[in-house]
């Protein structure tokens, strides 16, 4: 076995979902282009590639994307009888030995080239043309390199819709591993409401804190992000702040809070997941991962489009009705690592024999 993961410098939902992997796949060897040894300790033996070598390239991965194909093209992969890739951006251009079938666990096609203008912000104003023109050629390589890959798998119905529209092929759905195990309910509701996510353009942190400006409620915000500066200078003091947070006060926080505000086109949302494990209901998009999770008027609420009016109606109707912990805890028992384990093996062994 051999797993490709795009980049191991932190530990975010494609890592853990590799961790999983090497639980399914013990034995199997991890490649990747950039890891830092210190962000997934059951991960730190990976492989890397020439990138590893340039000097402060896990701060700065995202400015070596256009190296990203060459460096997977280039990597030596050991002798296997299946290979993994767990792609969101290049991963899956893994140069797989011939005659070796190659699993792609897909968490999105790659967002920078086929939804550019929701991550035009990660771009400086000076350089937004050229990489939006470059995200043009980019598309076209991602979709060549596709045909490599002998079966794809999706973390959610919309990631399995957008295989099937950009790449003209199928996908089984096995959602990605959450740790219920571990999120539980506990404690006693407040009455603050919740975001918890990177605060990058498509997360949509900012409707959220411009929601609340209009309301009489408290926000926690946890996360960081390139566009955390100007979210800090717009926010009304019911918002406050926490940046990144430990997870036994993560937990805490999906706990107490009176529902997690996160409306975004997301590819699953694992954070959505967490906090309805911890019996916690959600406010998000009909769209995206969140159509797979949220049962709306049971687990959650769902809004029919990203609009501050939208966020506030809902987060007014969380305010007053109380949805039932115990239906919501249940729900989210069917993302546990256990499942997520026995699909993925179940998966691989069937590409493998048959």
């Amino acid at each position: 076995m051999a797993i490709a993961q795009e980049w191991i410098i932190k530990r975010g939902g494609s890592e853990r979902c590799v961790e999983a992997m090497k639980i399914a796949f013990p034995g199997a060897t991890v490649l990747t282009t950039l890891l830092d040894p210190d962000a997934v300790p059951l991960l730190r033996d990976a492989r890397t590639s020439f990138l590893q070598r340039i000097p402060g390239a896990t701060r700065h991965h995202e400015w070596l994307l256009p190296l990203m194909p060459l460096a997977w093209r280039t990597m030596a992969v050991p002798a296997a009888e299946l290979v993994i890739s767990s792609s969101h951006s290049c991963a899956k251009a893994v140069r797989v030995p011939a005659g070796v079938p190659h699993l792609c666990y897909c968490h999105t096609p790659m967002r920078y080239a086929w939804d550019f203008e929701s991550e035009r912000t990660r771009f400086p104003l000076p350089i937004r043309a050229l990489a939006r023109q470059g995200m043009g050629a980019f598309r076209a390589w991602d979709r060549r390199s596709a045909a490599g890959v002998t079966e794809f798998i999706a973390n959610s119905s919309a990631v399995a819709d957008r295989i099937n529209r950009f790449y003209g092929r199928s996908a089984e759905v096995i959602h990605p591993p959450v740790r219920t195990e571990y999120f539980t309910p506990g404690g006693e509701k407040g009455e603050d409401f919740l975001y918890v996510g990177r605060l990058v353009s498509y997360k949509r942190a900012d409707l959220v804190v411009d929601a609340f400006a209009g309301l009489p409620y408290r926000l926690q915000v946890v996360g960081t992000g390139h566009l955390e500066k100007a979210l800090r200078a717009r926010a009304t003091p019911n918002v406050t702040f926490l940046g990144e947070v430990a997870e036994e006060r993560l937990r805490d926080l999906y706990r107490s809070a009176r529902a997690l505000v996160f409306p975004a086109n997301e590819d699953f949302g694992i954070a959505m997941a967490e906090a309805q494990a911890c019996g916690t209901p959600v406010i998000s998009l009909r769209e995206g991962g969140a159509a797979d999770i949220v049962a709306s008027g049971e687990t959650g609420w769902l809004i029919e489009e990203a609009r501050v009016e939208d966020v506030r109606e809902a987060v007014r109707l969380a305010a007053d009705e109380v949805l039932d912990p115990t239906v919501i805890r249940t729900r989210a028992e069917r993302f546990s690592e256990e499942r997520f384990v026995d699909e993925i093996r179940e998966a691989g062994r069937r590409l493998v024999y048959g």
